[in-house]
């Protein structure tokens, strides 16, 4: 059957869609994005504001066009982070409902964590062993560890690239001070959850999914996207703290001149490196591998799941 997944992120909607059944592996057949940074339309109470609701319910339209028009037979609408924390996430939820019809099912950061978990040990079997899996997104970070499909431990924090770079660094280049004090908040955060992952052991293999650290993987000398899924590519904690200061000396436009870096993108990339260099180093992670399947990959796997118990 042909299935959609809507994901409404804290930077983007993409609808993706692909073709399926129980037991054989999602093909993609269309991808439809939009740019809509729900993540830095938030007011001074924390809701997404009046412009930004109207948009947000522009695009669910546009992706449900795209979903009929490439005759999806079941769409699997959620959202994740700037939904979820927004104040008025209900009244949000109400409307975009009320005028199109979408359902959105608003996952919290730990189900985030087990989808994406899901994904990344479906495409890398369990030869992989134990497995830790790091996804930084608009809004959050999301850690998972395990040696089975349902992670031992799953962990979600609010430092997504997207929140902290509206938060922490408005200048352009950023402050160096600025650039300081959020490499000391973010370090802060993640050392409070080391101890959940640091009792089960090391991991046999650490992954990373998500648009920031594909982009880092990139700058620091990884394939690029056009040489296909299955290439290995590889992100080593050494090239990415040389990286930092380069990025940190940078105006967004400077780094969007960058190998793979996308110019909406651009401007977040130095809140991501921050958080992608704590993470490895706090978690004592040498070298990574990128995750081609994520966290919407997850959602249609635990889909074809149900399907095939049903």
């Amino acid at each position: 059957m042909r299935l959609g997944v809507l994901d409404v992120g804290s930077n983007t909607v993409h609808l993706l869609v692909v073709d399926a059944h129980p037991g054989a592996r999602p093909l993609p057949a269309h991808s439809h994005k939009a740019e809509l940074r729900l993540a830095q339309l938030l007011d001074e109470d924390g809701a997404i504001g009046p412009d930004g609701v109207d948009r947000l319910v522009a695009v669910v339209r546009d992706a449900l066009q795209a979903a009929e028009d490439k005759g999806v037979e079941d769409l699997l609408p959620f959202a994740t982070s700037a939904v979820r924390e927004a104040t008025n996430a209900d009244d949000v939820l109400a409307r975009v409902r009320a005028e199109t019809g979408v359902e959105l099912a608003v996952l919290t950061g730990a189900e985030e964590a087990r989808l994406t978990f899901l994904a990344a040990r479906r495409w890398f079997g369990w030869s992989a062993g134990r497995l830790l899996v790091l996804d930084i997104g608009g809004g959050s970070l999301e850690m998972a560890y395990g040696i089975d499909e349902e992670p031992d431990t799953a962990v979600s924090l609010p430092l997504g690239a997207g929140r902290l770079t509206s938060s922490w660094l408005p200048g352009d280049p950023p402050d160096p001070d600025d650039v300081r004090a959020l490499r000391r908040h973010v370090r802060t955060e993640i050392a409070r959850t080391v101890g959940d992952f640091s009792r089960f052991g090391a991991p046999d293999h650490v992954v990373a999914t998500s648009k920031t650290f594909r982009q880092l993987a990139r700058i620091a000398g990884a394939a690029r996207s056009a040489d296909g899924l299955y290439v290995q590519r590889e992100l080593k904690r050494a090239s990415l703290e040389a990286w930092v200061p380069r990025l940190a000396a940078m105006t967004a436009t400077e780094r969007a001149e960058l190998p793979g870096v996308s110019e909406g993108r651009a401007n977040q990339l130095l809140a991501g490196a921050l958080v992608a260099e704590a993470a490895m180093d706090l978690l004592r992670v040498e070298n990574l591998e990128i995750c081609p399947w994520a966290l919407r990959e997850g959602v249609i796997l635990r889909r074809l799941d149900h399907m095939g118990q049903g």
